[in-house]
């Protein structure tokens, strides 16, 4: 792949375990300076300009364990500062929370007519049987494509940002797209699947919409777990909003229309998504979700954990009274 002349990709380096380094007792952790950590980057393929001439913005030196909506917003305002300057962007970014990541930037950006790429690694970029190297020139080479949108390039998978979940954690292939397919894939080529938006090659601005709520909780049903637990967090005014996860389509035990009635009185949005990874929720199929549904809980449909994390998150922010609306979107 021929470089295009004067392509240029801005990267915004988040940390992870991409440039992590591996202590006395074996433990890994983001190197304590932001110039060896940045070293540490440049150095997984010196190589990179024969793709496109780079530039690196520094965001934040975290195991994306730490990663928080403070981040997201530094990230939307560094898009936007540079948006025109750059062909496309490549985000440095630990694993365990680049799915939410993705799913908040396809969230807050709107009018994006170029790739927003994240990438990283399973294991540190200083290694030899490191991934890293493979992942950062496959996201390089998609962030110069023509297309738009926010992906996460990994192993051999492009996903769309909205639909990612991680999988594993320890396979190379770590991503899964969620009722779905993938954006593309990579083999000795890079395919992108046709109905991926094109790249916007006429001058245009984006608009962000930076702010997310992280006052959330996320709720997970099991055999015999007790309504009062979930009652008892409705007298905490730290929770803004609850997401449970329910059995297969949406389903909830007995019992909880108590919990229900009470954060509707609360006017307390309360998110029903599925367990199934893959699958949606259909409410009203079973008496037992349709009597949560009846009661103001609100089917977080077919959209991925992460996605509806976000859009929760955003909406407690921007529009409270909106976020049934804001979910159905």
């Amino acid at each position: 792949m021929a470089k295009p002349k004067n392509t240029k990709v801005l990267i915004l380096f988040c940390g992870g375990t991409i440039v992590m380094e591996e202590k006395a007792d074996g433990s890994l952790a983001v190197p304590d300076s932001k110039d060896s950590a940045i070293d540490i980057l440049r150095n997984v393929e010196p190589r990179l300009t024969t793709i496109a001439d780079y530039d690196i913005e520094f965001i934040a030196n975290l195991d994306s364990t730490n990663i928080s909506p403070a981040d997201w917003d530094r990230i939307l305002v560094k898009i936007k500062e540079n948006y025109r300057r750059y062909d496309g962007f490549v985000i440095t970014h630990g694993t365990d929370t680049m799915a939410y990541t993705a799913a908040a930037l396809s969230l807050a950006i709107k009018n994006l007519g170029k790739p927003v790429v994240l990438t990283g690694s399973q294991i540190p970029g200083s290694k030899l049987e490191s991934d890293a190297k493979r992942n950062l020139i496959n996201a390089f080479k998609v962030a110069t494509m023509d297309s738009s949108g926010v992906f996460i390039v990994f192993d051999e998978r492009i996903i769309l940002g909205s639909k990612a979940t991680k999988a594993s954690e320890s396979r190379l292939d770590a991503f899964q797209t969620v009722n779905g397919e993938d954006a593309g894939e990579i083999n000795i080529d890079i395919n992108i699947k046709s109905w991926v938006p094109k790249r916007n090659k006429n001058s245009h601005d984006i608009q962000i919409r930076p702010g997310f709520e992280p006052d959330i909780f996320i709720y997970t049903i099991s055999p015999g777990c007790d309504p009062e637990d979930l009652e008892f967090l409705l007298h905490n005014k730290k929770i803004k909003g609850i997401i449970i996860r329910a059995y297969g389509t949406g389903n909830i035990p007995s019992g909880f229309e108590g919990f229900f009635r009470k954060a509707r009185v609360k006017k307390l949005p309360v998110i029903v998504t599925s367990q199934c990874l893959h699958g949606k929720t259909l409410m009203p199929l079973y008496d037992v979700g349709r009597k949560a549904l009846e009661l103001g809980a609100i089917e977080g449909g077919e959209q991925s954990l992460e996605f509806l994390c976000a859009k929760l998150m955003w909406g407690l922010r921007h529009q409270p009274d909106r976020i049934k609306e804001i979910i159905n979107e």
